[in-house]
């Protein structure tokens, strides 16, 4: 069994407004946790399958960051997944959806 080291976080957005709700979110989670704030993509990046920013955050910061992106989401899709080294099940087996689910492209993944 691998273990978790540590876990994404992708606030996904497409329209306009959306991003910039995104992009508030990202900020307020890196203002209020010791975790690194990527930078918002407004196109599909890797397996992503629209605009995102990703959250990268210690596994042990998860029982704190996860209850704070529920409760402060306000309707945005966030796609979080474990990071054991193994891509493909990182983002198919160990995975949490804060919203509905979407189809990733998995063939972007080695």
């Amino acid at each position: 069994m691998r273990a978790i080291t540590s876990y994404h976080a992708h606030v996904y957005y497409d329209a306009p407004a959306m991003r910039e709700q995104a992009r508030q979110l990202c900020e307020a989670a890196g203002g209020q946790f010791p975790l690194t704030v990527g930078r918002l993509h407004d196109n599909p990046v890797g397996p992503h399958p629209r605009g995102s920013c990703q959250l990268a955050f210690a596994a042990d910061q998860l029982a704190q960051v996860l209850p704070w992106l529920v409760l402060n989401r306000n309707g945005l899709t966030v796609f979080a997944h474990a990071n054991t080294g193994d891509a493909l099940k990182d983002h198919t087996d160990h995975v949490i959806w804060l919203g509905p689910s979407e189809r990733l492209d998995l063939s972007k993944l080695d």
